[in-house]
């Protein structure tokens, strides 16, 4: 899809019955998001989420999804060497999980990356905005405003890559930024408030359907406010990424 230049659309799930529709709605990607932590157990971080806990959730989905791509989060320090990383994605994998994303760009990072690709488990950083590092961060803040953070991210994504990373998640970041990341790697970078200039998009299932408690980040858009059905509505998403209607330029960070 990359290739052809066809917007990826990709959406969380935690459950089967989700997952179904999601898959019936034509959703290439289905993320498995420790996001679950904050939309499904209350929490106010994505921390406290457990491999046990994305591992349920992981099952639930591969029941409910038979055609889009399932990508799993690995948690909080499930992956800080590379020993552990692999025994973490070696459970997420056996639990249907058909790629793992882990997040930050640090050689320690790096070292798990390679160590998967080497044994054939398929990666997807995160960069950006990384919510298991959100205390370090000083909070929900966007990154890559300074020429110091910029280059460290260009970085940090071009050694991903050599690493052996498949896929890049960028959040929160200037369009700029993300568009020449993007221009610079062969691989899709699928956005979360990095505007339109990257291969596709993601979204949290319940952000997208105005189910949320206080905050709506200005990347959201309810296409569930118009009525009709859930279905409806996903298809909404995936036509609207597809046809590059979202994110609009209201709903990114410029320069």
């Amino acid at each position: 899809m990359r290739a052809k230049q066809e917007p990826i659309s990709v959406l969380t799930a935690y459950d089967a019955s989700f997952a179904r529709v999601l898959d019936e709605a034509g959703v290439d990607c289905i993320l498995v998001g420790d996001s679950l932590g904050n939309v499904i157990q209350g929490r106010k971080t994505t921390v406290p989420v457990t491999l046990d806990d994305m591992r349920y959730h992981v099952s639930a989905v591969r029941r409910g999804s038979n055609r889009a791509m399932l990508i799993a989060d690995l948690p909080y320090m499930s992956y800080h060497n590379r020993d552990v990383a692999v025994e973490s994605s070696g459970r997420l994998m056996q639990a249907g999980a058909e790629m793992v994303k882990l997040e930050g760009g640090t050689p320690i990072i790096l070292d798990s990356v390679k160590a998967l690709t080497d044994l054939g488990v398929p990666v997807c950083g995160h960069l950006g905005l990384t919510p298991q590092s959100v205390h370090q961060l000083s909070g929900y803040r966007v990154q890559g405003r300074s020429e110091q953070a910029r280059e460290q991210l260009i970085r940090q994504a071009h050694e991903l890559v050599a690493a052996g990373a498949a896929m890049l998640v960028l959040e929160c970041v200037p369009v700029s930024l993300a568009g020449r990341i993007q221009s610079e790697l062969d691989i899709p970078i699928i956005g979360i408030g990095a505007g339109r200039e990257v291969a596709g998009q993601v979204l949290v299932l319940y952000d997208m359907f105005g189910i949320q408690s206080g905050y709506s980040p200005r990347f959201v858009r309810n296409f569930l406010a118009d009525g009709g059905s859930i279905q409806a509505a996903v298809e909404r998403y995936v036509a609207a990424v597809k046809q590059g209607d979202f994110p609009s330029d209201a709903e990114a960070f410029l320069d």
